[in-house]
């Protein structure tokens, strides 16, 4: 599967745009066969790349197309389709159902593919130390417990793109390193082409290509 960005430029950042980068105003084109890094300091539009892809935005000039279809010309139904087989997102506001417990989040998004047993995302639980915040609303939750959660839910899904934004920005070290074997294991065992935005941490991935926003 691919996702081509062919001459896009956001309309927010359309004044301050500066062709040095390699992604706004460029043609780029991320493979999910590859691991992709996009490495760019705070206000370059690393979130606003992210809410393109997933289709929450159109609001650029250019083209941005999946497998050779233009963003714009899939239809609600096909955006279903694809967030629910296709694109996995995490992104950087979460977007947890905070009134929900943590099991209520996770097997609501479950439920939808059926693609993991409760035993199974119990064990993710686990992993993390957070099977007592399993009864426990989104909500009252820290930020870092916060992001674990929606790790946790990213990977209950089938998928050919992982995309994350800031995905680790919340956690200390140790959960950080918990994350990525996890998600390293589920993209790996599933065949998923993972892209990551970083303010400038690299992590311990193999990256097939960095995308450098100026």
């Amino acid at each position: 599967m691919q996702i081509e960005f062919r001459n896009v430029i956001p309309y927010p950042i359309k004044n301050e745009f500066l062709s040095s980068g390699e992604l706004w105003g460029k043609n780029v084109i991320f493979d999910s066969s590859e691991n992709t890094l996009i490495d760019a300091h705070s206000g370059k539009g690393k979130s606003t790349f992210t809410s393109i892809v997933a289709g929450l935005r159109f609001d650029f000039e250019g083209h941005v197309l999946i497998d050779k279809k233009k963003l714009q010309d899939f239809s609600k139904n096909e955006w279903t389709e694809l967030r629910k087989s296709k694109f996995s997102f995490i992104f950087q506001d979460l977007q947890l159902f905070d009134k929900l417990t943590v099991e209520e989040n996770l097997i609501l998004k479950n439920s939808l593919t059926d693609f993991k047993s409760v035993n199974e995302i119990k064990e993710l639980i686990e992993l993390f130390e957070m099977e007592n915040k399993w009864k426990q609303s989104c909500g009252t939750l820290s930020l870092g417990q916060q992001q674990r959660v929606a790790i946790i839910r990213s990977l209950l899904q089938p998928a050919e793109f992982l995309i994350m934004d800031e995905p680790f920005s919340h956690l200390d070290e140790l959960n950080t390193e918990k994350a990525i074997l996890m998600i390293k294991k589920h993209c790996v065992e599933n065949g998923i082409g993972i892209i990551l935005t970083s303010l400038g941490q690299h992590y311990n991935l193999i990256w097939d290509k960095r995308v450098q926003i100026a």
